[in-house]
């Protein structure tokens, strides 16, 4: 049951409720709510950032192991678990994942390589960074932060985005030119 201030204060937004002490809900916003979308276009929103969420670990391996066997030839769980900075089990478990997912195989004593499957990914998973961090670098924020940032960014984009991404790209090149 809502109850008055105590004391003879004025109201300041607290109010007593069966003995506890609540924020009163506020009556008077200073920008009307958006009303909530339909149920199911709003579990598929929540459904679509649940497995962005899932797949993003798998494109983060695939993509740091294409850069481990790029630059110095092999990638060991040990490293790849160093580099996520997650635990060796943790490593294990997700390189599994991914040859279930048949997007790497993995040698014994010979380190994870990429799949003809995992390749591709591995691309796409690159070519979708580049082009978030480009576009972070075209807002002006700078080259360390748009790197960091397109690290989390970069997994729950859409394609529709991204298009739209390559466009606003690419018409800031050209006013740059004009």
């Amino acid at each position: 049951m809502w109850s008055a201030p105590r004391h003879g204060r004025a109201s300041s937004g607290w109010i007593r409720l069966e003995g506890a002490v609540v924020r009163k809900p506020s009556t008077d916003r200073a920008k009307p709510m958006q009303p909530l979308p339909a149920e199911q276009t709003q579990a598929r929103r929540f459904g679509k950032a649940r497995s962005a969420r899932s797949t993003a670990v798998l494109e983060d391996y695939v993509e740091l192991i294409s850069d481990l066997l790029g630059t110095t030839g092999e990638a060991r769980p040990t490293d790849i678990a160093r580099r996520l900075g997650v635990s060796h089990p943790t490593a294990i478990d997700t390189i599994a994942r991914l040859k279930r997912e048949d997007l790497v195989t993995a040698r014994p004593y010979r380190g994870v390589f990429l799949t003809e499957k995992g390749e591709a990914l591995a691309k796409r998973v690159r070519t979708r960074h580049r082009l978030v961090v480009d576009v972070l670098l075209a807002l002006g924020v700078p080259q360390e932060a748009a790197e960091a940032d397109a690290e989390g960014i970069e997994h729950h984009v859409s394609d529709v985005t991204l298009k739209a991404f390559a466009e606003f790209l690419r018409h800031a090149k050209d006013r740059r030119k004009a």
